[in-house]
């Protein structure tokens, strides 16, 4: 087991635009690369995809730390970097691009990956893209045995589909002012900026028949597992995952929303050039699809879909089966809103 790295510190003006990062204090090792990185199960699969594969092909070991957005962000305000790379959501991500934090993506000297095998909508200067993932309908088998909901209307249709709803709380990941709206009947193509008070009164409708604004991926799936809710939205490859092992529910992808996960490096460090190596090694076809395979999303490399069996990849976000469907998230608009959408959500929930 690795020893607890020392901690490293950027000075003041490592968050200024303009300015350049400068690092004091005791420097992590030669030789390793440390990754900000969700932890559990997750860390576990991306360590065999990714991690021991990279080590072996280049000498250099992946120590990955468990650390939320919120945890990188807060690092970052606080002038005191402990790692790396961040993977994160790409608000997160274009957060840290607005700090001025982030080294380029090398992408010019990638000699593993392929820049022009990434989903095009998520190639930025500043993060590398490690998978597509989706927030989706998920409905109870059970309890839907011959029609279901198809779309947002639907699920707030309680009286041609009854039972208890779920969805998730601001404190989870983001609050789904998207299916609200659509639910209202604005456009796919008009939900953007978030009319967030006409989300509210939309999510008022439906509040009564819900049973719990989940603070979690694990909170979701227990509620559909238990049959609290019959309907509602959760994080794709948590469904999935909860499904394979024999959950009564199944996935409507109709109108899901569209993420992306990221890599993000960052400036200055002493570890910049095994950064890069690793990011490089990690947008490769065959590797994103080994993590994908476990992980239920969807690779960033397009042509790992070719290297997935057709039954799995067809149901994973980013997949063509599934892109047609998605809602594509707005993330600047999110980045710039979200402590907005947080107060107003926070006030609502006490109405």
């Amino acid at each position: 087991m690795a020893v607890k790295p020392s901690r490293r510190t950027i000075l003041a003006g490592a968050v200024a635009l303009a300015a350049p990062s400068i690092w004091s204090g005791p420097s992590r090792a030669a030789g390793k690369v440390y990754i900000g990185s969700p932890g559990g199960d997750y860390d576990d699969i991306m360590r065999r995809a990714v991690d021991e594969p990279f080590t072996r092909e280049t000498g250099i070991e992946v120590i990955r730390e468990g650390q939320t957005n919120g945890k990188i962000l807060a690092m970052v305000r606080s002038k005191h970097i402990e790692t790396d790379i961040a993977d994160l959501s790409s608000t997160g991500m274009i957060a840290l691009e607005r700090m001025g934090v982030l080294e380029p993506i090398a992408y010019d000297k990638w000699r593993w990956g392929k820049k022009e095998e990434l989903s095009p909508h998520l190639v930025h200067p500043f993060r590398s893209p490690i998978y597509h993932l989706a927030h989706v309908q998920v409905y109870s088998t059970a309890a839907f045995k011959t029609d279901h909901p198809h779309n947002w209307s639907d699920v707030w249709d309680v009286g041609r589909f009854p039972g208890s709803r779920m969805f998730p709380d601001m404190s989870s990941s983001q609050a789904h002012l998207e299916f609200a709206l659509r639910a209202d009947g604005v456009a796919r193509d008009k939900l953007y900026p978030i009319d967030i008070d006409r989300a509210l009164r939309s999510f008022s409708r439906i509040k009564p028949h819900v049973v719990k604004f989940h603070a979690s991926g694990a909170e979701s799936a227990q509620l559909m597992i238990n049959g609290e809710a019959v309907v509602g939205s959760m994080a794709s490859g948590r469904a999935q995952v909860t499904i394979n092992k024999g959950a009564p529910m199944a996935i409507e992808w109709n109108e899901h929303l569209l993420f992306s996960e990221n890599y993000g490096i960052f400036k200055g460090g002493p570890n910049v050039a095994n950064a890069q190596l690793f990011v490089d090694f990690a947008s490769q076809a065959p590797v994103q699809a080994a993590y994908a395979k476990e992980l239920s999303y969807g690779p960033a490399n397009m042509k790992a879909f070719d290297l997935l069996p057709k039954e799995l990849a067809a149901r994973m976000p980013g997949a063509p089966e599934t892109l047609a469907l998605a809602i594509k998230v707005d993330e600047a608009w999110w980045a710039d809103n979200r402590e907005r959408v947080a107060a107003a959500w926070n006030q609502w929930m006490l109405s």
